[in-house]
């Protein structure tokens, strides 16, 4: 795997099923919403691509109001296999999109981000978990699924490490606005 840097024109966000059903069982719920809230608005500042999932949406609920207000309008793929790559539709755009890099946050970490990374990594795509923007409901689960994804070649980052990553500079485009939104 050539694991790189990331770059603007490479990245695609994948956030994977940030449902009104699922987000209140989370580990760290609170700081979870916050830090995906931050790393949305970043998306649209860079503009970013973002590709977003939903677990059986009838039974689990829509993307979370704070979620969905801070990516604006976006379309959500229905799912009810667990990696994405298994949604016909999901993983079509993503293709056909053409970029190489892959940035995931999402829940849960040992089951849909942990099977949608691994599948992404079988067919080439550089990935990088934004570890502070995946959770599970048990913290035993979230490690494990680190090491586990680690192991296959992804690699781990933060939110405010993605986002200035991508921005590139203090007189690149967007840096105040990437700025405000760490703070």
């Amino acid at each position: 795997m050539d694991i790189k840097r990331m770059r603007r024109e490479e990245t695609l966000f994948l956030m994977i099923d940030f449902q009104e059903r699922l987000m209140p069982a989370m580990h760290g719920k609170e700081e979870l919403e916050d830090r995906v809230v931050r790393l949305a608005k970043g998306a649209r500042v860079l503009g970013i691509p973002v590709l977003v999932s939903q677990q059986y949406t009838k039974g689990l609920g829509p993307t979370i109001p704070s979620v969905a207000q801070a990516l604006g309008e976006f379309t959500p793929y229905d799912k009810t296999a667990f990696s994405v790559m298994e949604q016909p539709e999901l993983s079509a755009e993503l293709r056909k999109m053409g970029r190489k890099t892959i940035v995931i946050s999402g829940i849960e970490s040992h089951i849909c981000v942990a099977q949608s990374a691994l599948d992404l990594l079988e067919e080439g795509y550089n990935v990088f978990i934004c570890g502070d923007c995946v959770s599970s409901r048990n913290p035993v689960d979230i490690r494990m699924a680190k090491s586990r994804l680690r192991a296959a070649g992804a690699q781990y980052t933060s939110m405010e490490a993605v986002l200035f990553e991508l921005t590139g500079g203090a007189k690149e485009k967007g840096f105040k606005e990437i700025s405000a939104i760490i703070k």
